[in-house]
């Protein structure tokens, strides 16, 4: 099933021969709309608004002082993929070596990276909308696997019953905020090493989850190809760095993709990736969304039919009392209220859902949740 060996050529021609088939990205549209308001208040944007650990600075701006602005080796700095293999250690008790580690430009590329070893890829849905255009970049099949409120898991008996190589699954999930707790996610890891499915855990939400216990596949799936990066538990969006870990057999032809669309992620911020790792700044971090997910799911959970989310900083809001045309809701809202959100036909057939990111602070969201009352005549 797995590939192996240099990648041919069509892989890099797949990329640009597919462009126009993919979808919008429709929250990045409605950032651009957003632009041409004042006042409002962007909760739509799945972007941390909280600064990263002090440190983060100093390193980034050492480096600059150094002139550290030549390419890294393809798999990116040794001592920052050292520091990655630590983070398992500390995390989740889970032994990496740092030769299995590819440093990438954010997450993106992982993911391109990692579809390569694929053909048919299934993932549970609603979900990011990007895997899709993703696997229609390399031509591979997808096929979304539903899962339904409130608590948004992966039915293994549907898994059974469905024909594909490659399970993709995201925990915390985007846009539900649902995780996968370690019992599941072993049935998980159990069921693909069993029947030879690849296993892509999208792990970038990790750190961010608020009560409910969790691990990483790696714990009981040593072939899973595992994403994650600095954007959103590290508060480092506009960083462009993330990372994948890859089984043994797959690590070198993973290099050489990576040789030829990455050359190498953007070195400053390799740098200063290596003060991210700060627990005790990042706990602070976890707290204070926490907080605000408290509030504005208590807020609106009257409003909207929400399942509370374990982790990310999403709500996912059922508006269909109110509208069944997530697009144009989100318009109206943003014309009219000064709020922006993301449609939910961003993330599959959701078009009576909207998704609302909590990553503005607590006086921000009362203005927002006023707001959106006054829309919605409440």
């Amino acid at each position: 099933m797995l590939k192996s060996g240099i990648p041919k050529l069509s892989f890099l021609i797949k990329l640009y021969k597919k462009r126009g088939k993919m979808k919008p990205f429709i929250v990045m549209d409605i950032v651009k709309e957003a632009q041409k308001y004042e006042d409002v208040i962007h909760l739509e944007i799945g972007e941390p608004d909280i600064l990263p650990s002090p440190e983060i600075k100093n390193t980034a701006l050492k480096a600059v002082q150094e002139n550290k602005f030549f390419y890294t080796e393809s798999k990116g700095l040794k001592n920052l993929r050292e520091k990655i293999a630590n983070h398992y250690k500390n995390f989740y008790n889970v032994d990496v070596n740092p030769e299995n580690i590819i440093i990438t430009t954010g997450t993106s590329t992982a993911f391109l990276i990692a579809f390569y070893f694929t053909k048919t890829i299934a993932t549970p849905t609603p979900g990011y909308p990007c895997y899709k255009n993703f696997a229609e970049l390399e031509n591979k099949k997808f096929i979304n696997i539903p899962t339904s409120f409130p608590d948004y898991q992966i039915n293994l008996e549907k898994l059974k019953s469905t024909e594909f190589d490659t399970l993709m699954i995201s925990s915390p999930n985007n846009p539900t905020g649902t995780v996968i707790n370690s019992e599941n996610l072993k049935q998980i890891c159990n069921f693909c090493k069993n029947n030879d499915k690849l296993l892509i855990s999208d792990e970038l939400y990790h750190g961010l989850v608020y009560e409910k216990e969790y691990t990483t596949a790696l714990k009981f799936n040593k072939n899973a190809i595992v994403i994650n990066g600095f954007s959103k538990y590290f508060c480092m969006p506009g960083f462009r760095i993330g990372w994948i870990i890859l089984p043994d057999n797959l690590v070198r032809t993973a290099e050489i993709i990576a040789q030829n669309i990455l050359i190498s992620a953007p070195t400053i911020s390799q740098y200063a990736a290596l003060s991210a790792f700060d627990y005790k700044y990042l706990e602070k971090t976890k707290k204070e969304f926490k907080k605000r997910r408290d509030f504005l799911y208590n807020e609106l959970k009257n409003i909207f039919n929400i399942a509370k989310p374990d982790g990310a900083f999403y709500l996912w809001c059922d508006i269909s009392k109110y509208s069944n045309n997530s697009f144009d809701f989100a318009n109206r809202l943003l014309k009219v209220a000064k709020v922006a959100v993301t449609p939910g036909i961003d993330f599959g057939d959701f078009n009576n859902y909207i998704r609302i990111a909590y990553t503005k602070d607590i006086k921000d969201l009362e203005i927002a949740v006023k707001r959106i009352k006054n829309f919605l005549k409440i």
